[in-house]
């Protein structure tokens, strides 16, 4: 009922964002529920489970002269579980941006605890200049170079001294610099 209410309402015209937590349990409850095909995957999931799960979360758009809807869910995952991970990959090219949460930055009290490794926009090349993307290509390597906690403790704090993205740009060939002095691998490309 939720989604279809979603649609009408993007039908006239409104942004609509619904949130989901989680996609994997609303697998796992579907799983429970549906009449058996006669198939099952590895973990005990049928695949005619997520038929209804893919089509919700299939229900996002942007309509033109209309509205948009805008679904922000959550997927379990690392819990052990196989079929949590095969609901994940089921959904996992779907999305249009994927935000990787990082428990050993949570727990060193570093908000928000986001794994820009691991974390993206699909297409970004579309939505993004050409210094922007060389910008985040140069932070993914710092990234990926060194102690990652300590690396995004500083984005952070570079984040919130400048007001624009063009202001911290900028300010980021700076850091760089700085950041290939004290021993960072910068992967030979210079932004």
């Amino acid at each position: 009922m939720v989604i279809e209410r979603a649609k009408r309402l993007v039908e006239y015209g409104k942004d609509v964002v619904v949130l989901l937590d989680s996609l994997t349990r609303l697998g796992r409850a579907y799983n429970l529920i549906v009449p058996p095909s006669g198939r099952t995957l590895s973990g005990g999931l049928d695949p005619s489970s997520l038929y209804k799960p893919k089509r919700f979360f299939g229900a996002a758009r942007n309509i033109e002269h209309g509205g948009s809807l805008t679904i922000i869910a959550t997927a379990l995952v690392e819990t052990g579980s196989r079929m949590d991970e095969i609901i994940y990959e089921e959904f996992k090219g779907t999305g249009n941006m994927e935000i990787h949460l990082d428990r050993r930055l949570s727990e060193k009290r570093i908000f928000p605890a986001i794994d820009l490794a691991k974390s993206g926009t699909r297409r970004e090349e579309l939505l993004l200049t050409q210094k922007e993307i060389e910008g985040i290509w140069s932070i993914r390597k710092v990234l990926s170079s060194g102690n990652t906690a300590e690396v995004t403790e500083q984005l952070i704090s570079m984040l919130v001294r400048t007001d624009t993205n063009e202001d911290f740009l900028t300010r980021l060939r700076e850091w760089l610099n700085i950041w290939e002095k004290e021993g960072y691998n910068m992967g030979g490309s210079r932004f």
